[in-house]
């Protein structure tokens, strides 16, 4: 009896203990479910949040700085290739600055042709008071940094606006090209010489076309050759147009043009860091804003045909 007593206690005791390593093991895994479910803390939230706005911020950064550079890029290259297209223009029409043929060229006769030719070549930049029909016409050096004007004259079949002024196809006359600046645009006004000089009636209005636009600033020099009688034909000092006059009195020849233009860019949401100073030939230095790009354009070219005018004289 009281072995059968004994072996009950046993097992109920036993019964017990597994109960309560049960109980135990399953508040255990509770316990452990509970840690993993269990949110983000305030302070990791925060870590969290900070980082994100971090990483947020560079990716901004480096889009902004992106579409900044492609902007300058295109602007860059906008006023590079204006640049070259008006650089190589002006070259090609004043290169023929002052020249005139009696011997190839096919020119209108209806004039005295010698008399002509020693008009032009004696004055191939023309200055105020040089045509009795326009006295007013005529190369100028403004002041205060404002643009040049320039006013050539040469032997061509048409003027720089490819206007003829009635006369037939392939004869030569004496042209009269104007260039100056309106506002931003660099323009271009052609005239017949013969009508400016009281030599024939005009037939054919005269023609203005612009070339080329946000030009900021044209100028102008011009390269003078020494005493005729003893000049090579090099130019020895360059000089502003109100200087011309005064040395056409010392038997000096125009010889060579210099000329700078300063062009923007038509963007303005260019964002330069440093606003920049620009200075063109005889011009005070100017500071530009920050918001288009600049760049300035100049070159020298001699006057082929004057040079062999010069010579030819002495």
């Amino acid at each position: 009896m009281m072995d059968v007593m004994f072996t009950h206690f046993n097992r109920s005791k036993t019964r017990n203990i597994a109960s309560r390593r049960n109980s135990g093991s399953t508040l255990t895994q509770d316990r452990k479910i509970a840690a993993r479910q269990r949110g983000f803390s305030l302070l990791e939230l925060m870590i969290t949040l900070t980082l994100g706005l971090i990483i947020s911020g560079a990716i901004i950064q480096v889009l902004v700085s992106s579409s900044v550079t492609n902007k300058l890029n295109q602007a860059v290259s906008q006023v590079q290739e204006s640049g070259r297209f008006i650089m190589s223009r002006l070259s090609k029409e004043f290169y023929e600055v002052g020249r005139y043929d009696l011997i190839t060229a096919n020119v209108d006769a209806s004039v005295d042709n010698v008399a002509e030719s020693a008009y032009i070549q004696n004055n191939p930049i023309a200055v105020p008071g040089d045509f009795i029909n326009s006295v007013a016409l005529g190369s100028v050096q403004t002041t205060s940094g404002g643009n040049d004007k320039l006013v050539v004259s040469l032997l061509a079949t048409n003027d720089c606006t490819g206007n003829r002024h009635g006369y037939p196809v392939d004869t030569e006359f004496h042209v009269v090209n104007h260039y100056f600046v309106v506002g931003n645009e660099l323009k271009c006004a052609g005239f017949d010489g013969r009508v400016l000089r009281g030599l024939k009636s005009q037939t054919v209005s005269p023609v203005t076309v612009t070339l080329l636009d946000n030009i900021e600033s044209f100028q102008i020099q011009f390269g003078v050759s020494g005493s005729v009688a003893t000049s090579q034909g090099q130019a020895v000092t360059y000089v502003t147009a109100d200087q011309i006059e005064n040395l056409r009195a010392l038997n000096q020849q125009v010889v060579s043009l210099r000329w700078a233009l300063m062009l923007k860019s038509y963007q303005n949401e260019v964002r330069q860091t440093n606003a920049q100073k620009f200075a063109l030939l005889n011009e005070a230095a100017k500071t530009m804003d920050t918001a288009h790009y600049y760049q300035v354009f100049s070159k020298t070219l001699a006057l082929r045909n004057m040079k062999n005018f010069v010579r030819s004289s002495r």
